[in-house]
């Protein structure tokens, strides 16, 4: 990706690591970067299989109190898992990844302000 202002990916197709992967080496070199139709992105392997890793994902608890179940948020939406995935690739703990995760917006469907502008595909 070539250096802009803003760019606007479509998610639509995209395989949900390799995307995820290009997005947080954008963010960490000062891109800001939207994603739109995080609902179309697509997450290989059998469902089966995903749907037993999403619920042992879900099954997590606090380690401090494991009876705090409700104190750990498991993203649902498509673009907070999106988001999320990305936040596993980028050291958010720190200073510069923080403030590459400010420069990402993810959103499901395409909205105002982003229907308008030219929409890439990595």
């Amino acid at each position: 990706m070539s250096f802009k202002q803003q760019v606007v990916v479509d998610c639509r197709g995209h395989l949900l690591g390799r995307l995820s992967s290009t997005i947080a080496k954008e963010l960490l070199n000062g891109q800001h970067v939207v994603l739109v139709r995080a609902e179309d992105v697509v997450i290989s392997g059998s469902l089966y299989r995903n749907k037993l890793k999403y619920a042992a994902f879900k099954k997590k608890t606090m380690n401090s109190n494991p009876r705090h179940t409700g104190a750990i948020k498991h993203p649902r939406a498509p673009a907070k898992i999106l988001w999320r995935t990305i936040r596993g690739m980028i050291p958010h703990k720190t200073a510069r990844g923080g403030a590459a995760l400010d420069r990402l917006k993810t959103f499901e469907g395409i909205p105002h302000p982003y229907d308008q502008k030219k929409r890439m595909v990595v």
